[in-house]
């Protein structure tokens, strides 16, 4: 972590790649002053954060995390790693499903309303990443391993090799996304390209079906088709995968992080990734800060508004996942531009990226209003650090980043 980023940087000023090094700086730190013996907490130990159970050591959170804090030397940090996956994995439920999140002293575990489908994703994921990269066997974890996926695949559709879930059980939780989602399933195809399992040359070609409906290669499974006609019925290609498809309905308002993941995970082409990245930018979602996580955020008089989005005022438009500005997606957002090999672009961004956390003092804001850009949420979080330093990691092919 200590490579200049002058050179690959040559697009930016000095006060840019300064605050980038900055930034860098401050999130170790953050990281580290948020890891316990037992793994690291989403957020900083406050008031607020304590009430609100962000002093928790959550499943999708710890995952990104892991991955940057795995191969920066940092024994502490290493350590931590290690021990996040520990204890997601210490409270892993029966039937294989790892909670969306664990209490640091092993003593509660929460599994969500409608089931928290992305938090075994993540986890499995990072329990990858960890043996490829960090100080545990290959077969570290094996037996939580072998549940974790026999939980997944209970729920793939047997043709479509698609998962399929509830409503607002991933990490957009107050989003009305069901049936199958495009972000969960980003994610899946990353994990059975990374397990080698079974399916998942089919399960890339119906993503790419299922969620992009609008092109002219016409499915050859008839209920493929069925999803089709629904999906296509009164609207135009949005330039963007779909956010979910349904049965009755599908979601078409601009899901930025499920397509910067199918970017990242290579489900997508050269000329649909091209398509993501110029939506994105025609839609300045990552001004001033990268990046907003819808488009076209729901208003209250949409047809999939749901009265939960409502609730404490917080999901309204603009605001949380329905528009807001979220800097962990950012580093996703500058990763996924440094697959495609924009760098300049991916500095630019990234350089965004710092001053949003260096907001309020280095605040590592949760997320911003994505009109007024009032801070909002909580601070310290996290994995705004972690993925701060995974797309920086991965402009400076400092080791690897995903």
């Amino acid at each position: 972590m200590t490579a200049s980023t002058t050179t690959p940087a040559h697009n930016l000023d000095a006060p840019a790649l300064a605050l980038i090094d900055t930034c860098a700086r401050a999130s170790l730190e953050l990281l580290q002053d948020n890891l316990t013996p037992h793994g690291i907490l989403a957020a900083s130990r406050t008031e607020a954060a304590v009430a609100r159970r962000y002093t928790r050591i959550f499943g999708r959170d710890a995952a990104i995390c892991v991955m940057a804090m795995c191969g920066t030397g940092v024994p502490a940090l290493e350590q931590g790693a290690v021990a996040s996956l520990d204890a997601l994995a210490s409270q892993q439920a029966a039937n294989g499903q790892i909670p969306k999140y664990v209490d640091p002293e092993g003593q509660d575990a929460d599994f969500w309303y409608l089931g928290c489908i992305d938090a075994t994703l993540w986890w499995l994921i990072a329990v990858d990443h960890v043996r490829r990269h960090g100080n545990v066997e290959a077969t570290h974890w094996q037996a939580e391993v072998e549940r974790a996926i026999h939980w997944l695949l209970a729920q793939e559709h047997q043709h479509f090799r698609l998962l399929q879930q509830n409503e607002a059980s991933d990490w957009a939780d107050i989003m009305p996304r069901s049936g199958y989602v495009l972000y969960t399933n980003a994610l899946w195809f990353d994990v059975k390209r990374r397990f080698a399992l079974e399916h998942a040359e089919e399960t890339r070609h119906h993503f790419n079906h299922l969620f992009n409906p609008f092109q002219r290669d016409l499915p050859e499974y008839h209920r493929a088709r069925l999803l089709r006609h629904y999906a296509r019925r009164g609207r135009r290609d949005p330039g963007l995968y779909l956010s979910f498809v349904n049965l009755a309905v599908v979601g078409d308002e601009g899901d930025v992080f499920g397509n910067v993941l199918a970017i990242q995970s290579g489900l997508a082409d050269a000329a649909m990734a091209q398509r993501i990245v110029q939506t994105i930018e025609a839609a300045n979602a990552s001004q001033p800060y990268p990046v907003r996580v819808v488009l076209h955020p729901l208003s209250q008089q949409h047809e999939l508004w749901r009265a939960y989005m409502g609730r404490h005022q917080q999901n309204i438009v603009h605001q949380y996942h329905n528009g807001g500005i979220w800097p962990f997606v950012g580093g996703f957002w500058v990763m996924a531009l440094a697959r495609l090999g924009l760098h300049a672009q991916a500095w630019t961004e990234l350089a965004r990226l710092a001053q949003a956390n260096a907001q309020d003092d280095w605040r590592f804001t949760e997320w911003f209003h994505g009109r007024t850009l009032a801070p909002m949420g909580m601070a310290g979080q996290s994995w705004n650090a972690a993925a701060f330093l995974l797309a920086r990691r991965e402009l400076l092919g400092d080791g690897v980043a995903w």
